[in-house]
């Protein structure tokens, strides 16, 4: 029996992803654990292993397919002993159906941090198809989305319905299980088909819709303007920030920080920083090292702010994992330094300095940039004096970190000259109140500003 070969879920908000690469081609053997593909993510690119052992029998979906969607049939896998023609010819025949069991949530079996290959069986599998409930009650979603909320519709109906600016959960879809076909879209211009907006909670303000593409585009005359395809990754910023800034209720605290003494300590530190055979230090720490502990210090000693909201409760996390900001073509990614409150200033420094290199490559596992507990943004580089970040989900704060510059300052009634770095923290109201969000700056404060006190 031919085995079907599936985009994989390389990680759990992934719901397509471009085919970079094919290692194999058709007609080759692979053996279960032999890297097969390239798969761009929407922040990494990472290497597919195969499950099973075979020969590739055809190939479907060609390198260089972008949005290719989770659990599609990619290429046709014949077993051992298996005619490769009849596999080819009878294999792919059907797609997968979205899964809901803990392990196909993943979608792969992951082998440090690589996906695997997922299989599913041929078409013309015995099994019997699982029937609907005969219950009389409906599901709180519509038919067409899932448990997640996702709007199952062919690739076909989501152009037209985004060329109509019409809202796909607006559109009642006729397809198999509720599914939004093209010929759904075509009612929906007309007026048919499509659902009642959901009815706002009473005496809450109305929310103007987004501009359509077609209405922006009306704006700007013919040619004078160039249309530069979203990428998998922007559309996910895109996506998380815009649910950030509407669901978590932000608010904002700015100190000044005198990191006189810290500019002094990192210098001291990095002159006698020991030597490689090439006589090269074996680390320079910057100011966003002492950034990152002395934030991982201050949660511990603030454990209450050190949390995510859940509507079930709230998580108060053990550890300080702090996301970092890093900045690449197309976006950014936030790699997260475990247990920070635990390493060295030198530690802190080499695993980011490996984390940026391979974040600008899209090497990234998944586990090395999802979740964390708090974040760190640090765009002093550039000369900003301060700004504020929009917190990245589960996170319950984030910490913006301003350009050092020299200011005049009072001390014992006289003006001195004085290094300052503006900071800002963003809170999640729902789980950091704005005292509790004022004691963890404050204690951020302290350490940033005598740094002796992270090395206690």
């Amino acid at each position: 029996m031919p085995i079907n070969i599936l985009m994989p879920a390389l990680s759990p908000t992934m719901e397509k992803g471009n085919l970079a690469k094919w290692l194999k081609k058709e007609g080759d053997k692979v053996r279960s654990g032999d890297v097969i593909a390239e798969i761009e993510t929407d922040k990494a690119t990472m290497e597919v292993e195969a499950v099973d052992e075979g020969t590739i029998a055809k190939i479907l979906v060609p390198e260089g397919a972008q949005d290719v969607p989770v659990n599609n049939v990619i290429a046709v896998l014949a077993g051992d002993g298996e005619d490769v023609k009849t596999a080819a010819s009878s294999g792919g025949a059907a797609k997968a159906e979205p899964r809901t069991d803990a392990k196909s949530e993943a979608g792969v079996e992951t082998k440090a941090g690589n996906g695997g290959a997922t299989r599913s069986p041929d078409s013309s599998s015995s099994a019997p198809a699982p029937k609907p409930a005969s219950s009389g009650a409906q599901p709180a979603s519509t038919p067409s989305a899932n448990g997640h909320g996702r709007i199952f519709s062919s690739p076909l109906a989501r152009r037209l319905a985004k060329e109509a600016g019409i809202e796909l959960s607006r559109i009642e879809g006729s397809g198999p299980h509720g599914r939004v076909v093209a010929r759904d879209v075509e009612q929906a211009k007309s007026g048919k088909g499509l659902k009642a907006p959901a009815a706002a909670p009473a005496g809450a303000p109305s929310i103007a819709p987004a501009m359509s593409d077609k209405q922006i585009l009306s704006l700007f005359e013919d040619g004078s303007y160039e249309i530069v395809p979203h990428d998998n990754m922007r559309r996910t910023i895109a996506q998380r920030l815009t649910a950030s800034i509407q669901t978590i209720p932000h608010f904002y605290l700015t100190m000044d920080c005198d990191i006189g003494r810290l500019l002094a300590a990192r210098e001291d530190i990095n002159a006698s920083a020991p030597k490689d055979k090439e006589k090269k230090p074996l680390y320079k720490l910057s100011v966003n090292d002492f950034v990152i502990k002395a934030m991982a210090i201050a949660l511990q000693r603030v454990p209450n702010a050190n949390v995510s909201w859940t509507e079930g409760g709230m998580l108060r996390h053990r550890h300080s994992d702090i996301g970092v900001a890093v900045a690449m073509p197309g976006g950014l990614i936030t790699p997260i330094i475990r247990k920070a409150e635990t390493k060295s200033l030198s530690t802190i420094s080499s695993e980011m300095k490996d984390f940026a290199a391979r974040a600008r490559a899209r090497k990234l596992k998944p586990e090395e940039y999802q979740g964390g507990t708090t974040a760190v943004s640090n765009l002093g580089m550039y000369g900003i004096k301060d700004f504020t970040a929009v917190i990245n989900p589960p996170h319950a704060t984030i910490l913006a970190i301003g350009a050092s510059e020299e200011r005049a300052v009072v001390r014992g009634g006289k003006i001195e000259a004085a290094h300052i770095m503006s900071v800002t923290l963003s809170c999640d109201h729902r789980a950091v109140d704005g005292a509790l969000g004022a004691e963890l700056i404050g204690a951020f404060k302290t350490l940033i500003e005598n740094p002796v006190m992270m090395m206690v």
